[in-house]
């Protein structure tokens, strides 16, 4: 831009030029974008937080569904839902050991009812005592067991008891049961695959010349049988 001055009498004229702005862009704000968190975050997430998690079990023999249970269990607040059709006396359930084994601290096992965990005290203590080292809790619904409550502790307690009182009674049966058998002159354990007078007659064969091999097929018994007979008979002549 160009600026001149008005010429005065007796003096020389002066022009002033101004250098001309540039014309200023508008500034926009930068908007920050918001970062999500992906999937493998958020299964992360998933993962380490606690959550209720649900056992639905029916045995094959019964003629039932798990919808039920299923439905009491979503609405308890169980995020997830293991099931499997199999008989509560089985160890063997793949998806209870999958649960199992996905459980944290601070989740919770949950079931619909007691039996539907296992039909075994020993096995429901067994599962219980997973669940405890894996820093998870226990709920029954129909019970209303909750182990992370002090009364449902004191349950879990009586349970235990119970199971120890079995296991007590169990071997006292056993040792009275031995008892009696060795007052009437029989000794325990597996009985003797041949009788003294077919052990005789193995003897027998083998002082004729008969092969271990053909003894033993002719008496149904492995070959080594008969070599512990033969053994024994050496040693004990």
């Amino acid at each position: 831009m160009t600026r001149q001055t008005s010429p005065l009498p007796g003096r020389a004229q002066t022009n002033v030029y101004a250098a001309s702005k540039p014309p200023q862009q508008k500034q926009h704000p930068t908007r920050r974008k918001k970062q999500l968190p992906n999937q493998d975050q958020r299964q992360q997430k998933n993962a380490t937080s606690p959550a209720l998690l649900g056992y639905a079990r029916v045995s094959r023999t019964e003629d039932q569904d798990t919808a039920p249970q299923i439905e009491a269990l979503h609405a308890a607040g169980c995020q997830r839902v293991y099931e499997e059709r199999v008989s509560g006396g089985r160890w063997d359930r793949p998806e209870l050991h999958r649960l199992l084994d996905r459980l944290g601290p601070g989740d919770v096992l949950t079931v619909w009812k007691l039996d539907r965990l296992s039909r075994s005290l020993k096995d429901l203590l067994l599962i219980l005592d997973k669940v405890e080292k894996a820093g998870a809790g226990f709920r029954s619904l129909t019970e209303n067991i909750d182990s992370t409550t002090a009364s449902g502790r004191m349950m879990m307690q009586m349970l235990g008891a119970f199971a120890e009182f079995e296991r007590a009674m169990v071997r006292e049966r056993t040792q009275a049961g031995l008892r009696s058998a060795r007052a009437q002159g029989r000794r325990g354990g597996r009985q003797p695959k041949l009788s003294p007078q077919q052990k005789a007659e193995v003897l027998a064969m083998l002082t004729a010349g008969r092969s271990a091999a053909d003894v033993a097929r002719l008496f149904r018994v492995h070959r080594a049988t008969i070599s512990r007979i033969a053994t024994h008979a050496v040693v004990g002549g």
